[in-house]
């Protein structure tokens, strides 16, 4: 047997994916509501799924290039100039990934040196803090808080700036609490950024599902933030696409570039099929994400008004992505045996605040891209647990 010495050192800090142990757990528990899982209940649109068959049979089952189908690059790129008015070179300045989270990991790859630090707003998502490790970084962590709705607090981000700062990550609309980032936070950061040189991983998966008067603002359009920005999208939160695979990131070649080596390495490239269902997505009609939406907008007032029906939670009304970040600090529990207790009392799956930063502990994060009526059972199944608490 191995001893423990010949496992790579960087790796002792991490620990396996909380959110994968939830989903693995919920599946040996029969009848478990899954609401810790980020994942649209919908079916791809007819055309994706077509587009994917049709490469197939067409032979299209070959190496496609690193960098991406140059078709794809293209639509990306037509995208973000309709969307924000921002041009993109298809040719060095797009990226397609594994999914967002091989881009938000490429981009560290590309960007640290050692200890570097790389500023995290807390809570945030999952994978950040580990990335930054894996990249030889230091995360700094930024605690955001539920009296300022979760925002992006820039006199924070300030105050954990130092000369080591070299990056900081950026997510809105924001998994897990649900906050949109404001007009004037995302000015104030962009000067910031611009005066004390930092590069922005901005992660804007959620861009389309947002509520009421939201409003989502690409980064990379307020002054001098195109040419320190990377901005990370998906197709599999706008077009229900998980499966698949398809990420990517746009930004100026100087940072684009060097994620392309760490990708030619790591991965190669991304499945072609695929690539030709994402470019269906963003070619055919738009009609599939705002029925998701509309059908999202409706699930979250059932979630956020039942949670605050019961006595010991309470959470704000999430303005975009999927998420309710529940607090449950009246308990005496921790958010991970509170997590624990519900899905064994209660057979519903949650995500414990702390997998999400410090920050987040005294929380629950629940999605509800799940059935309406699933919501209403799960809604009914937590109230009955939590009474017996």
């Amino acid at each position: 047997m191995l001893k423990d010495s010949a496992v790579a050192s960087r790796l002792r800090k991490l620990q396996p994916s909380c959110i994968r142990n939830i989903f693995s757990v919920a599946q040996r528990i029969p009848g478990v509501i899954n609401l810790g899982i980020g994942e649209p209940d919908f079916a791809p649109p007819a055309n994706v799924i077509n587009a994917a068959k049709q490469a197939l049979s067409e032979g299209k089952t070959h190496y496609p290039p690193s960098a991406g189908i140059p078709r794809l690059c293209e639509a990306i790129s037509v995208k973000a100039k309709h969307d924000y008015n921002l041009e993109y070179d298809p040719n060095c300045e797009v990226l397609i990934t594994v999914g967002a989270t091989e881009a938000v990991f490429l981009a560290l790859m590309a960007t640290l040196n050692p200890e570097d630090e790389v500023l995290l707003l807390d809570p945030g998502f999952v994978c950040y803090e580990p990335d930054v490790f894996l990249a030889g970084g230091k995360p700094v962590s930024v605690p955001v808080h539920k009296r300022d709705g979760f925002g992006l607090d820039v006199e924070a981000v300030m105050s954990h700036v130092t000369e080591r700062s070299r990056v900081i990550i950026i997510n809105s609309p924001n998994n897990p609490t649900g906050a949109v980032f404001s007009h004037d936070d995302l000015l104030k950061l962009s000067k910031l950024a611009v005066e004390r040189d930092l590069i922005v991983i901005s992660d804007e998966v959620y861009e389309k599902i947002v509520y009421d008067d939201a409003k989502h603002f690409c980064l990379a359009t307020f002054p001098g933030m195109r040419e320190r920005t990377v901005v990370v999208n998906s197709f599999s939160k706008t077009y229900a696409m998980t499966g698949f695979r398809v990420g990517y990131a746009t930004g100026p070649p100087e940072l684009i570039a060097p994620m392309v080596k760490v990708h030619q390495f790591s991965v190669a490239c991304v499945d072609g099929a695929a690539q030709y269902a994402a470019i269906a997505a963003l070619e055919g009609s738009q009609e599939c994400v705002s029925t998701m939406v509309t059908a999202f907008a409706k699930r979250r007032k059932l979630m956020h008004s039942r949670i605050n029906e019961i006595e010991g939670l309470s959470c704000a009304l999430p303005k975009g992505a999927f998420y309710v970040f529940a607090d449950m600090h009246r308990f005496k529990k921790d958010s991970t045996a509170f997590s624990d207790y519900l899905i064994n009392e209660g057979r519903v799956a949650v995500v414990p605040g702390c997998a999400f930063g410090k920050a987040g502990e005294g929380h629950i994060r629940l999605s509800y891209a799940t059935a309406y009526e699933k919501i209403e059972e799960a809604m009914d199944r937590i109230e009955k647990a939590v009474k017996k608490l």
